[in-house]
């Protein structure tokens, strides 16, 4: 895969609950990331004591990250919605010429910030809360 522009990650939210999907706007920063525990089946019998991992054991979950500015969008006003409300709503990130993640998440943090000669900007952090699906580009 070539070098994608770092513009062409997008963060985009069911903003109808009806699978209207809308971009996030005024994102600077992305970030998708994906953790998977382990289940640690190490025993006396395992081959030189090494650790010894279960497959397929543990608990799978991804964490959306994104900081920008405060734009006032309609976007905006649904993010903060689902934070307040602790409304778990589908998402998608576009991950440019690899493919699209997409699934329930849950708004776990938002904070805005500004400085008196500067734009007011925002971060916010989404986290998985059931099963993701992956399709390629």
């Amino acid at each position: 895969m070539a070098a994608q522009k770092g513009k062409d990650l997008l963060l985009k939210v069911d903003s109808d609950g009806l699978g209207t999907f809308t971009t996030v706007a005024g994102l600077r920063t992305r970030n998708l990331a994906f953790n998977a525990e382990t289940i640690d089946v190490t025993d006396a019998e395992s081959a030189g004591q090494w650790r010894e991992l279960l497959t397929g054991g543990g608990i799978k979950s991804a964490r959306v990250a994104g900081s920008g500015i405060f734009k006032d969008a309609a976007s905006d006003e649904t993010v903060r919605g689902l934070f307040f409300n602790g409304t778990i709503r589908d998402w998608q990130v576009i991950v440019p010429d690899f493919g699209t993640v997409q699934g329930a998440m849950q708004v776990t943090a938002l904070e805005f910030a500004g400085n008196h000669d500067g734009e007011v900007s925002y971060e916010l952090a989404l986290e998985s809360a059931g099963a993701l699906t992956f399709t390629a580009a």
